[in-house]
């Protein structure tokens, strides 16, 4: 039998392992690898058309701005994610249990982020998507390169729950004692920092930590990080703006 000859350049073929010391199979991981970015790119595209509706059609924005039914169901919307999560998390490697559940945990997700965009400028969503774009882009590519050179990024886990805890209260200290324009700016940038710096975390445990029965998780953890992301730099383009 002919064997196929080895190609440096055929990174996805199997060949290679993804960082020093790898014990498992590169390709089943790299299939993982797909897996987990194609079930993230339905999220985002789901994320994006459900957004754009509630952004464009202005009587859904309209009816939670104004309504007390509209406001109490945007309560709903916002916990839903939290109340979703429970089930998933015993369901997660239930098949088609865990792809429904975590169908309702983007759309509920999207439409928030819709509102949050429905009174906001053009031009500050599109600086924002394009910023968001590039920066997880980036961040992604440099993980790979950096787990493939040795680097492991597992040390970033308490200091980045620690920086949440600290942007949770920050968000707490100006909901009860509004600080002003400068303040929400500091909010937006330390937010898009603390998120970038997760985008790293979960990529690097993409590549070596996850189980690949995990994959509804790896999605999650990285949708999470990148919507995060575009709100925290919406916040500090609309805050500019203003």
């Amino acid at each position: 039998m002919w064997q196929t000859p080895y190609r440096k350049t055929d990174v996805e073929a199997g060949s290679r392992p993804l960082y020093p010391m790898m014990l498992e199979d590169p390709a089943l991981r790299w299939a993982f690898i797909r897996k987990i970015y194609s079930i993230l790119a339905f999220q985002l595209l789901l994320t994006i058309a459900v957004a754009s509706v509630v952004v464009t059609y202005r009587p859904i924005a309209v009816f939670f701005t104004t309504t007390g039914g509209g406001l109490a169901l945007y309560i709903v919307l916002i916990i839903m994610p939290f109340i979703v999560m429970i089930p998933m998390y015993y369901y997660h490697q239930r098949h088609p249990v865990n792809y429904i559940l975590l169908g309702i945990f983007t759309v509920s997700l999207a439409f928030v982020v819709g509102l949050t965009c429905a009174f906001t400028s053009g031009k500050v969503i599109l600086e924002s998507v394009i910023l968001t774009a590039v920066v997880v882009i980036s961040l992604t590519l440099y993980t790979f390169m950096a787990a493939r050179r040795g680097y492991d990024f597992n040390f970033l886990g308490p200091f980045l729950f620690g920086a949440i805890i600290v942007l949770i209260v920050f968000a707490l200290i100006q909901i009860l004692f509004p600080l002003g324009r400068l303040s929400v700016m500091i909010y937006g940038c330390l937010a898009s920092i603390i998120f970038c710096g997760y985008i790293i975390y979960d990529t690097d445990n993409l590549i070596k930590r996850y189980s690949y029965d995990e994959y509804i998780w790896a999605a999650v953890s990285l949708y999470l990080d990148i919507i995060n992301l575009f709100l925290a730099l919406l916040t500090v383009f609309r805050a500019a703006d203003t």
